[in-house]
């Protein structure tokens, strides 16, 4: 909920940062922190007809955060729809006899509503391309004489043909709150054969619990399918399907089965029973947590039996996953291993190889972008040769690190670049207003950061020596360490000292009083160098990280 709030409040004032509360703050908190600013900006404190000024705007918004976070109306929908939510439209949105829990349920409702709306205006369309390549005589063994010349074999290329290709396109088109229409349709070819074929069904969202379908399919003869879902309880679903296809040779009739159980949090347990077509009974465990997904799976049925392990781990910090696969029964036996790497928001590239008995081995390459998904399997060779192993690990390892360095990175710093003069040129005239508004705030603060020094000094107590806000470039302590888009905010941490004491809450800290963001859209970091006690410390955090000082582990060693 608190990335929601963040991002309402992008174009607006952030209230709580502002008085320097957390989002939990109770009635009495806020009352407090008003008071202190209001000793600091009330007009009445200030004679300089220019200051006089600046701090009547100043204390107009002190006032509007007060009146919105005290009033349990206003702070309710403020904390759902930000400050745009406090003009007549947010007024507009939630009637004023509703009690704040019943305004956040309405902000609920309608966000739901827009989401449906959303889904309604889109087709959601999702796309496969695979290729399966024949690269046998890049490692043969065997060096018969060709019954006829070919060229290639006179300046030594390898045979290497396409063997096969597979195309999938679906979209979907929302009819209505719970009715879906889907139309799909694939072409696949292999060795010269191919077939295809077209699908139509309509979805429909029979209640909170289930939906059911109807598809119709052509391609080689006419097929009708049902298929239905339902959660019978928390934890425990399944969904069944009934395919009927009338083919030259006859009616083929098909069901599947499946009922599944909520083991416990990360685990799931799958129970799969197909008659018909192809029989079988399949047993499933799945295992998925933050840090790794494992899949076990047993399989009885025709024409083949087998049991299958699969092992992911997870590499958050790099967005990538290491994945080993091993699969064994009445067909022989599978082993694969592989990577896959998330390249930017909507990409991911994944490399595998699979060596088995008697399939050989293939390297799987894959690219999968939105709801796009392209791949290409490379038939190395047809026996197990340590050649073609030690090709297909170490090409796609070779490939992806010259890729990374030559065309990813270039083009995600050249994306970030443009994204930053971007928003730079957006923000400019608002920029240039914060910065007036945080110049004047400073000013204001002055007299009475003269007078919190004087009592701290007097006590031994928090004095701020330094403190630096924006993009720092350095560990250094001096300001030409630092780049231009870093401000001094010294002044505006001392004004906030309270009893020795220095406490910011985890939200940006551009809309603390007299604050600013000097270089929008970028990350920032805020450093303070401090005495107490007569004893230098320094700390540095990021933008939205929690603040308090002081504390031993700050100390400097001298």
């Amino acid at each position: 909920m608190s990335e929601d709030i963040d991002s309402l409040q992008e174009d607006g004032d952030d209230y709580y940062t502002f008085l320097n509360i957390a989002r939990t703050a109770t009635d009495e908190e806020i009352n407090n922190a008003y008071r202190r600013l209001s000793r600091l900006y009330h007009p009445d404190k200030h004679t300089d007809p220019g200051r006089k000024a600046e701090a009547e705007l100043l204390f107009s918004k002190t006032k509007k955060a007060y009146e919105v976070l005290s009033d349990g109306h206003k702070r309710a929908i403020y904390d759902n729809l930000g400050t745009a939510g406090l003009e007549t439209q947010g007024w507009e949105v939630v009637q004023r006899t509703k009690t704040p829990h019943e305004i956040r349920e309405e902000y609920e409702r309608l966000a739901r509503e827009r989401e449906d709306r959303r889904l309604q205006q889109r087709t959601n369309p999702k796309s496969s391309v695979n290729i399966t390549v024949n690269a046998t005589d890049l490692f043969s063994i065997y060096d018969d004489d060709p019954p006829f010349l070919d060229l290639r074999d006179l300046f030594g290329i390898p045979h290497i043909e396409i063997s096969g290709m597979n195309l999938n396109q679906s979209i979907e088109a929302p009819l209505t709150n719970r009715d879906t229409a889907i139309l799909s349709g694939n072409l696949s070819s292999h060795n010269g054969n191919g077939n295809g074929g077209i699908n139509c069904s309509i979805r429909r969202v029979t209640s909170d619990k289930g939906w059911g379908e109807v598809e119709v399919g052509a391609g080689n003869g006419l097929s009708l399918a049902a298929k239905g879902f339902r959660n019978f309880s928390r934890g425990v679903f399944g969904n069944g399907s009934v395919l009927t296809h009338f083919t030259p040779n006859g009616l083929r009739v098909g069901t599947v089965a499946t009922l599944a159980n909520q083991l416990d949090q990360h685990t799931v347990g799958y129970l799969t029973w197909r008659a018909g077509m192809q029989s079988g009974m399949n047993t499933m465990i799945i295992r998925d947590t933050p840090a790794l997904r494992v899949v076990l799976s047993a399989y009885i049925g025709i024409p083949h039996t087998y049991l299958a392990l699969s092992y992911t781990h997870k590499i958050v910090e790099h967005e990538a996953k290491v994945k080993l696969v091993g699969k064994a029964g009445t067909f022989g036996a599978v082993v694969e291993y592989g990577a896959e790497k998330k390249v930017s928001q909507n990409s991911s590239l994944s490399a595998s190889l699979a060596i088995g008995v008697p399939t050989g081995i293939h390297l799987k390459l894959k690219l999968h972008r939105a709801s796009q998904t392209y791949g290409a399997t490379i038939l190395l060779c047809e026996e197990i040769l340590p050649a073609p192993i030690i090709y297909g690990s170490v090409v796609p390892l070779v490939g992806w690190l010259a890729l990374q360095k030559l065309i990813i990175q270039p083009y995600l710093r050249q994306q970030r670049q443009a994204e930053v003069v971007k928003q730079r040129q957006a923000n400019k005239t608002r920029l240039l207003e914060k910065r007036r508004e945080a110049t004047a705030a400073v000013e204001l603060m002055r007299e009475t950061v003269r007078r919190i020094v004087d009592q701290e000094e007097a006590r031994k107590g928090l004095v701020i020596l330094q403190g630096w806000y924006g993009q720092l470039v350095a560990e250094g302590k001096d300001e030409e360490a630092l780049s231009p888009e870093v401000v001094d905010v010294t002044i505006q941490l001392q004004c906030l000292v309270k009893d020795s004491r220095l406490i910011l809450q985890d939200s940006s800290k551009c809309s603390l009083p007299g604050l600013y963001d000097p270089c929008p859209g970028e990350d920032k970091t805020l450093r303070v160098r401090y005495l107490f006690h007569a004893v230098t410390h320094e700390v540095t955090i990021k933008d939205n990280e929690s603040l308090r000082i002081p504390k031993q582990s700050h100390r400097l060693e001298t």
